[in-house]
């Protein structure tokens, strides 16, 4: 929808699809409010809010008219709940080549709306180094800039490493010594790679060799951005304590319970930097999920003299909120204070000359994966590393790889699957049932239309509704669950997935508790939802024996190269994808770009 009071630039570019309502009306208030009328500053008023809507921090003014792509327009992609981590909509076709583009975009720099430089004063906008901010992420930005700076120029903290050796003696374990070892001596150390390759082992070695330095034991939080992944986390580092000699009773919560959940507030949080955290060491699991917001609140909030561990994969999806923190740390260009001395070893020298440089920033990938075999791996690498004929060629090759356009394979894998589910949960074997979850899932770029979850989730149940049932909208056993938002009285959070039994007293759905299981009641749940089909979004974190993955045309806004590898890295031992192999090249070949400052030196002029 244009907004009637659109005229001039901003009623071309919203016309065209490029702009939404939300970002011209945005533009038009800061106008009244700064008194200013110039077409170009409004427009690049709007196109700053565009950026943000659709994640990146800031918008570059001099190439925005290239990176805006046909078919960009997301509104409606982001559906208005950060904590819901989806992306929806299938968005506009335009046409971006013809619209008329400012070539001198000067008039910014005079308007009484933006700030110019590092140290102006407030204004709604800044400009810097020819990015344009609304200035609440170039303060976020600052920020997280400012605290990483300040605790790489700290003297590193005291540390023995000679544990090390004992606590990462297998064979092929050199990475994750290396990780551990960075960690340990900075004060702020990224560890990633892609799924199965050792990240948590990595972070309970870790902990410790720092448990067991001398001293008092440190006071050690783990986090994640949701209550999901939080309490995966908790359940792999307890899962390896014992045969470590960790403590068996270390929590995991979700990032906003760890700052402190403000009712008055959604992006504040009761520790800050006036009340920092009470922790020596903070680890972050799943931080490609952390938007810029929410980091620079959890880097304010951590101690400069406590350890924070970012953990994550770069190459999965980005946050739904501005920012994509992890990827831009990882490729940040190297810091001015050079890497601790003593940290490498002999044993780690296949580190390439990008992974030297990131060292200096205490970032370590890890690389080989054991959750699936060479063929999936392949698979990522050929899509992570941008390779569309490899990927292409390797869903021809067969075996645990496949692609098609039909959906036959699909059906057969399905209905077989849900008459084992059936089965087991018409016998109230919760635990059978329960285990049936991690055998195949179809994976979704989409939540509504003909290739979204909605629709297929539909479909997925006609398949697997038993004869005889419900026939539309009603529980069945066997139906596979989806918590959709926290549910603290019932201890479940967004994004577990639980099943329907037949329990004592009727239908109820379980869930896993750890090694046990737990019935509840159906009544008693709020926000749950079937989940045959998940858009990927929701799959982070997960795996499955077997996945099916659903691939939109390839004009699809929503298909990029970091939803098709975090897709196929969901499996462990079969991958098929549907869809056209256009589909698929268009996905290894659009890489989501945010832009942002972080990974440039900071200047003070408008470039």
């Amino acid at each position: 929808m244009i907004p009637v009071r659109a005229t001039g630039l901003l009623h071309t570019f919203a016309e065209a699809g490029v702009l939404a309502a939300a970002d011209v009306h945005v533009a038009l208030r800061l106008a009244r409010l700064g008194g200013e009328a110039d077409e170009t500053v409004l427009l690049a008023a709007a196109l700053a809010v565009r950026g943000v809507r659709t994640g990146s921090v800031c918008v570059e003014l001099a190439t925005v008219a290239d990176t805006v792509a046909p078919a960009d327009d997301l509104d409606g992609a982001l559906d208005g709940d950060p904590a819901d981590g989806e992306l929806d909509g299938v968005g506009t076709a335009v046409e971006v080549t013809e619209l008329p583009w400012p070539a001198d975009w000067s008039a910014v720099g005079r308007s009484p709306v933006v700030a110019v430089g590092v140290d102006a004063a407030w204004r709604p906008l800044r400009w810097v180094d020819g990015l344009l901010y609304l200035d609440r992420y170039w303060q976020q930005e600052q920020l997280v800039r400012h605290e990483l700076d300040a605790r790489a120029a700290q003297p590193p903290p005291a540390v023995d490493l000679a544990p090390l050796g004992t606590l990462f003696a297998e064979p092929g374990s050199d990475r994750q010594r290396l990780a551990a070892a960075v960690a340990a001596g900075r004060w702020v150390s990224v560890i990633t790679g892609g799924p199965g390759t050792g990240k948590t082992h990595t972070v309970a070695r870790l902990l410790k060799l720092l448990v067991d330095q001398p001293g008092p034991p440190p006071r050690i939080a783990l986090a994640a951005p949701t209550g999901k992944a939080a309490a995966r986390l908790q359940e792999s580092v307890r899962a390896q304590a014992a045969a470590i000699g960790l403590p068996v009773d270390l929590t995991a919560s979700t990032l906003h319970r760890l700052l402190g959940w403000r009712p008055d507030s959604r992006s504040r949080f009761r520790h800050d930097a006036a009340d920092r955290l009470p922790f020596d060491v903070v680890v972050v699991d799943e931080s490609s999920m952390v938007p810029l917001t929410l980091m620079a609140r959890l880097l304010e909030a951590v101690r400069p003299s406590a350890r924070l561990v970012l953990v994550g994969d770069p190459d999965q999806l980005t946050p739904v909120e501005a920012g994509a923190v992890l990827s831009d740390l990882v490729h940040r260009p190297p810091a001015a204070v050079p890497p601790v001395p003593g940290l490498l070893d002999s044993n780690v020298d296949d580190l390439d000359d990008d992974e030297r440089r990131q060292l200096a920033n205490g970032v370590v990938r890890l690389r080989d994966s054991h959750r699936f075999g060479a063929g999936i791996g392949a698979l990522a690498e050929a899509i992570r590393t941008g390779d569309a004929d490899e990927t292409v060629r390797l869903l021809a090759a067969g075996g645990a790889l496949g692609r098609g356009e039909d959906t036959d394979e699909l059906e057969a894998v399905v209905r077989s699957s849900g008459a084992e589910m059936f089965a087991a949960a018409a016998d109230g074997d919760r635990v059978t049932a329960l285990g049936l979850l991690g055998g195949h899932r179809l994976l979704c770029a989409h939540r509504q239309g003909p290739f979204g979850v909605a629709a297929w989730n539909e479909q997925l149940s006609r398949w697997t509704r038993p004869a005889g049932g419900p026939a539309s909208g009603g529980w069945y056993p066997g139906q596979p669950l989806l918590i959709t938002a926290n549910d603290y009285d019932n201890q479940l959070f967004n994004g577990d997935t639980g099943v329907v039994v037949v329990g004592e007293d009727g239908l109820a759905a379980a869930f896993a508790r750890g090694p046990s299981t737990e019935a509840i009641p159906l009544s008693r749940l709020s926000s749950v939802t079937t989940a045959h089909a998940l858009t990927v979004h929701r799959s982070q974190g997960s795996q499955y024996e077997a996945v099916t993955v659903l691939l939109p045309p390839p004009s699809s806004p929503l298909l990029t190269r970091e939803l098709l590898y975090t897709a196929v890295t969901r499996a462990v031992h079969r991958v098929r994808v549907v869809g056209s192999e256009e589909s698929v090249r268009a996905a290894v070949g659009r890489q989501v770009v945010r832009a942002s400052g972080l990974r440039r030196p900071v200047g003070a002029g408008p470039g």
